[in-house]
């Protein structure tokens, strides 16, 4: 990995990368909420449950990228408009993707975190444009990707200015068909190896099925991440995207007091 320059270590300091009055990297930050904002109704509703739950920002797509071009491809700005109205409600900072250069200017104007999506690992104009703004860049590894791929991406933003910086793992594509992806956790201790950056997983578009988010949860904070970000929402059985893979609010407040327990565990143990 010579070429990485910015992402590799310096000495044993980490990054804590500031979101309003949360710093992801310090003890574990759990990011909750809707794969989409469909409703105003749906959005505050989840926002105020995760949060009560111990959810410390809202996830929710306002552009969705999606498979097929007929999919529900999000509401744009009436979403983005939806979710700082949340923001207003419940105080949680916003994590949102966004998908194109031209976008990022003015969704950072509603958006706490600027999400860079799987499939746009490696979109390198919208990398170097969020490396020009001010906001926190959550960069998701490509389902392709190599770990030395995922840091070069992550060079492409911090060589632009913007040192905060937060990994996601998400899983990755393999042959096996059983999960929606194969959650690759040797990443987080290799990340943690590799590079000053906090990572978190995102146990639900690695696994697709709702039954596995749990185990996957606890694994990846047994394994070191810096926090989680998991699909709630209120309205699970009528989700536009992703139902599958969504827990309910009382789902997520169950895995929150696993969380809590072995995040306590492991700190005893220290």
């Amino acid at each position: 990995m010579t070429n990485l320059k910015l992402a590799t270590l310096n000495g044993s300091e980490r990054t804590v990368v500031p979101v309003d009055s949360l710093r992801v990297g310090e003890g574990f930050t759990m990011i909750a909420g809707p794969c989409t904002v469909e409703s105003e109704e749906q959005t505050i509703e989840t926002a105020i449950a995760v949060k009560k739950a111990g959810a410390q920002a809202l996830r929710g797509g306002a552009f969705k990228p999606r498979s097929s071009p007929y999919a529900f491809q999000g509401l744009g700005l009436k979403g983005l408009q939806i979710l700082k109205k949340a923001k207003e409600e419940t105080g949680l900072p916003i994590v949102t993707e966004v998908i194109d250069s031209r976008d990022v200017f003015w969704v950072s104007e509603y958006a706490d975190v600027l999400q860079i999506g799987a499939r746009n690992m490696q979109n390198f104009s919208l990398l170097k444009e969020v490396g020009r703004s001010e906001r926190p860049v959550l960069l998701k590894r490509g389902m392709n990707s190599t770990i030395e791929e995922w840091l070069n991406c992550a060079e492409y933003i911090l060589s632009e200015g913007n040192p905060h910086v937060i990994l996601c793992e998400r899983g990755i594509r393999t042959f096996e068909k059983y999960t929606r992806n194969t959650l690759d956790l040797s990443s987080v201790p290799a990340i943690k190896e590799l590079s000053h950056l906090p990572i978190i997983v995102d146990p639900s578009h690695a696994s697709g099925r709702v039954s596995l988010i749990p185990s996957l949860s606890l694994a990846a904070l047994a394994a070191g991440a810096d926090g989680l970000i998991v699909e709630v929402d209120i309205n699970r059985d009528k989700a536009l995207c992703d139902r599958d893979q969504t827990l309910t609010p009382s789902e997520f407040a169950g895995l929150m007091e696993k969380v809590r327990l072995l995040h306590q565990f492991m700190a005893s143990q220290q």
